[in-house]
């Protein structure tokens, strides 16, 4: 029948090397899991040894610069999955195992763990702003 593509098409394809996109899975993950220890460790030796001698200002310049940067690598890793996964015409839902549909699937699937990662870091953050100096 013209116009209709086969099933076997799809599984006849040759499947590209996705070794390279599966790391942008959990790159946002373990960034917020990063942060969120660089965080709580810090608080806890702030607390333990240097709270008394100290002011909160040091404490919430190191909690900056943990947070800017991993929020800045969650966004960079959100952008490019969202491009990778609406470059051409994503077919929803994945029916096939066929290489670009896989492309798709890893895109979005790092796009929307970016997503919960970039939520997670925020909530982090919220913590300390609204417990602030108690």
């Amino acid at each position: 029948m013209p116009g209709v593509e086969s099933p076997t098409k799809h599984a006849e394809s040759k499947p590209k090397t996705i070794r390279d996109h599966l790391w942008w899975i959990v790159i946002s993950p373990c960034t917020w899991a990063i942060h969120f220890l660089a965080c709580y460790i810090t608080v806890a030796i702030w607390y333990e040894k240097l709270a008394e001698t100290h002011d909160l200002k040091t404490l919430w310049t190191l909690i900056s610069l943990y947070s800017v940067p991993a929020i800045l690598v969650i966004v960079l890793v959100a952008g490019m999955s969202y491009q990778n996964f609406r470059r051409g015409d994503p077919p929803i839902p994945y029916d096939f195992d066929d290489p670009d549909e896989r492309t798709h699937f890893l895109g979005f699937t790092a796009f929307l763990l970016s997503l919960l990662s970039l939520i997670a870091t925020l909530y982090t953050v919220l913590v300390f702003v609204m417990v602030g100096g108690h």
